[in-house]
């Protein structure tokens, strides 16, 4: 599965200030009963079924800790797991894996459970020619893990941040005299690279953004049959999204109106945590 890489050096200042966090000024529970020479081997087991996601954060957690500490890993990130199943096995020195273990879960449990939920709305968009889009409602700090996730999980990403993309909204229209001038101003001071997004939550707006050359036109919380006729109109000239209010149980049948992405927050903002246990067998 393709997928971008979490390099060490993007989050391993991440993985620090999260330990800094957990640690304070000591870990008081096992400093004074856990000593230098005690080695102990753990085992990272899921403890129900869904998507693998942050197997490498998990390690790395404990490698920043101890770079004496082994791993056997038995599985990688996109990979079905079951409940039950063993991921890997943890060997060294004990008393930082006992200091790790609640930090490394942190970020398995919450990576993992945005994979799966993903992975169920890419099983219900199978068969039609939509794909499921993350958006910007992510845990302010932990954006490049929950956007991989997404990856990981089968989605694709909408913009990281405010300069990866513009995304015109009625907000932004009330400081120009129109749609149309706000594109053009826009355009003229862009990079080439840059795609141009207009928020539209009626069919007029679609032609007028059609009109002003927007590269993707956002239907807002429309209706199932006023994105078949925006759909109609649009279809050929503008990348078409759907977003607002998407759901699950809804997420087929707005597919079936002909869009191109459909976005929503549910997959990372909606999405409960995988329970994994870090366990002596």
């Amino acid at each position: 599965m393709a997928k971008y890489l979490l390099h060490n050096f993007m989050i391993d200042e991440h993985i620090k200030n999260a330990l800094k966090e957990d640690i304070g000024f000591g870990d008081i529970s096992t400093d004074f009963l856990v000593t230098n020479k005690d080695l102990k081997t753990l085992y990272l087991n899921a403890r129900e079924d869904g998507v693998l996601c942050g197997i490498d954060v998990f390690k790395r957690v404990f490698k920043i800790l101890s770079n004496k500490i082994e791993f056997e890993i038995y599985h990688t990130d996109g990979d079905r797991i079951k409940k039950g199943e063993r991921i890997a096995k943890v060997t060294g020195s004990a008393r930082f894996l006992l200091t790790g273990e609640r930090t490394a879960l942190n970020y398995i449990q919450r990576m993992s459970g945005i994979a799966t939920k993903t992975a169920q709305y890419v099983k219900e968009l199978h068969g039609t020619n939509a794909k499921i889009s993350d958006t910007r409602k992510t845990t302010p700090g932990f954006r490049m893990f929950e956007k991989y996730a997404v990856k990981v999980g089968g989605g694709c990403m909408h913009r990281f941040n405010l300069s990866d993309c513009v995304m015109i909204k009625d907000n932004h229209i009330a400081f120009a005299s129109s749609l149309k001038d706000a594109v053009k101003k826009i355009r003229e001071n862009i990079s080439h690279t840059h795609k141009i997004e207009v928020e539209c939550d009626t069919q007029e707006q679609v032609i007028e953004a059609l009109e002003a050359g927007a590269d993707i036109i956002m239907l807002d919380n429309m209706s199932y049959d006023e994105m078949e006729e925006c759909v109609m109109l649009i279809k050929g000239k503008a990348l078409i999204e759907a977003s607002g209010g998407v759901k699950l149980e809804t997420v087929r049948k707005i597919a079936q109106c002909g869009v191109d992405i459909i976005s929503t927050s549910d997959i990372v903002a909606g999405a409960k945590t995988l329970d994994f246990g870090f366990d002596e067998k």
